[in-house]
């Protein structure tokens, strides 16, 4: 979980060949009326996004394990995917200085075709709700390389690396 540019993709892709694992990237199950409105820099509210996180949550309560990449940036959208799953998922949230977080949008921006432009970083970090006490979210740095990232998340997952 964490912001746009904070690394979920680059760390699902990564942690899920470590663990042998299917990886989906939540972006892809946006809507297409959801993807045209952060392209044209507009904010999704809460019901842009339902229909969205019930798809997720469905995904993962019917899935084997897998690594999802997802911003889950409020209380309220984790507890939604978590709610139905038989062994709830397990949180990692990546933070990154905002600094960081902008260069890596902007670069994003120039060279692909991403539909979440660097402008709606604000926004994300406006709506990012840090993890309560009682979530045992996982807060990684994610400025860091992915090897490092990884070799973290697998320590603390499963008590190795």
């Amino acid at each position: 979980m964490g912001v746009a540019g904070s690394g979920k993709t680059t760390l699902g892709v990564a942690l899920a060949q470590r663990l042998d694992r299917h990886f989906v990237d939540a972006d892809d199950h946006h809507p297409p009326a959801n993807r045209l409105k952060m392209a044209a820099g507009r904010a999704l509210s809460d019901a842009d996004r339902q229909p969205w996180l019930d798809t997720l949550a469905n995904l993962l309560a019917s899935s084997p394990p897998l690594i999802l990449a997802c911003s889950a940036l409020r209380h309220a959208y984790r507890q939604h995917l978590s709610a139905h799953c038989t062994n709830p998922p397990r949180f990692i949230w990546l933070d990154v200085p905002e600094p960081i977080l902008q260069q890596r949008l902007e670069q994003r921006e120039a060279n692909s075709q991403h539909f979440m432009p660097a402008s709606q970083l604000r926004n994300q970090l406006d709506t990012l709700e840090a993890p309560h006490a009682n979530e045992h979210i996982l807060r990684i740095p994610a400025d860091q390389p992915v090897d490092a990232i990884v070799n973290e998340v697998c320590s603390a997952l499963t008590g190795s690396a």
